[in-house]
């Protein structure tokens, strides 16, 4: 079993509000319900515009009580930095109790059973988050636990002009399919690793700590390549260090019915099979041609192609069985 809290906060008094959280929450829980075949992921509770301190404590407390596989907090909203740690705002703050800390929320994350847990943070100071508190105390990360953040402890959350946060924005494109691996699957550190690249070095900086021994993925989309053409892989080289040598067979235009030159030995079904996979193969850094540029000279050239490092790590998880 899987379960996520997701909130969103825009209604701040005072001219605090703020105007893309709800649209950032109601999209990530709408991602998290499903994987992009439709199948089951997340049971979500999607609670916006939560009133107070008490109620926005009183779910997450919730979220990480019982013995479950996953739980996964998400918030946007505003953050507070002082002295004392870091918050996450709600809108009945006051001078000195401003919402919920951080420091509780890990407390809540670090003593719960649940095995896999994920906190997501789309607000300013958010990187407080695990860090150490006051009188350079340690605050731990307990085991089974990663944190993803907007933004370092000394910086903004920003929000675009399209109706998200800058943070949020790229977490959605990451969830869609952006940070996936070649098996489909879209794990905490390949979120972390597609934001930090499309922030650069002059936006906020994201922040991603973790404690764990494996990866879960919190979401699954269609792979970039089948895992039958993936499993493959171990069927066309036998070593990883090998060439696969290739000629003209192995391109399908070069038949008879083809109006241009034609180069012997003509295209058979059983190499045009085994070249069409090779080519996905190419297409996402697993295998490249030896001595040409394209996989098509390859062939018409009488070439071979091989692993690429990539394609060998695949290769050795094929050979055991692991994809």
């Amino acid at each position: 079993m899987r379960k996520a809290l997701c909130v969103g906060i825009n209604a701040y008094p005072n001219g605090n509000a703020l105007h893309a959280c709800l649209n950032d929450a109601n999209e990530i829980a709408q991602l998290l319900k499903k994987n992009s075949d439709e199948s089951p992921n997340f049971e979500v509770l999607l609670e916006n515009d939560v009133p107070d301190k008490a109620t926005l404590r009183s779910h997450i407390a919730k979220l990480f009580s019982g013995d479950c596989e996953t739980a996964l907090f998400y918030f946007s909203g505003h953050g507070f930095l002082n002295e004392l740690g870091g918050f996450l705002v709600t809108p009945d703050f006051t001078q000195y109790d401003e919402g919920v800390s951080m420091n509780d929320i890990l407390s809540f994350a670090n003593q719960s059973k649940i095995k896999d847990k994920i906190i997501i943070l789309d607000c300013c100071h958010a990187g407080k988050m695990g860090s150490p508190n006051v009188d350079n105390q340690t605050t731990q990360i307990g085991e089974g636990l990663s944190i993803l953040t907007a933004c370092r402890d000394n910086e903004s959350a920003i929000e675009l002009g399209n109706g998200h946060g800058i943070f949020t924005n790229l977490l959605i494109e990451a969830l869609k399919g952006g940070a996936s691996d070649l098996l489909g699957n879209i794990t905490p550190a390949g979120i972390y690793s597609f934001i930090d690249q499309a922030l650069g070095a002059w936006y906020q900086r994201p922040v991603f700590k973790t404690n764990i021994t494996r990866f879960t993925p919190l979401r699954k989309v269609k792979p970039p390549v089948s895992i039958d053409v993936l499993r493959s892989i171990k069927e066309y080289f036998h070593e990883p260090t090998e060439e696969y040598p290739l000629d003209p067979s192995y391109e399908y235009t070069n038949t008879p019915s083809d109006k241009h030159q034609l180069v012997k030995p003509y295209a058979t079904e059983e190499h045009i099979h085994i070249f069409k996979d090779l080519q996905k193969l190419q297409s996402v850094g697993l295998v490249v041609p030896c001595g040409e540029q394209f996989m098509y000279y390859a062939a018409m050239n009488s070439k071979t192609c091989k692993l690429t490092p990539l394609g060998q790590h695949y290769w050795q998880l094929a050979i055991k069985e692991l994809v």
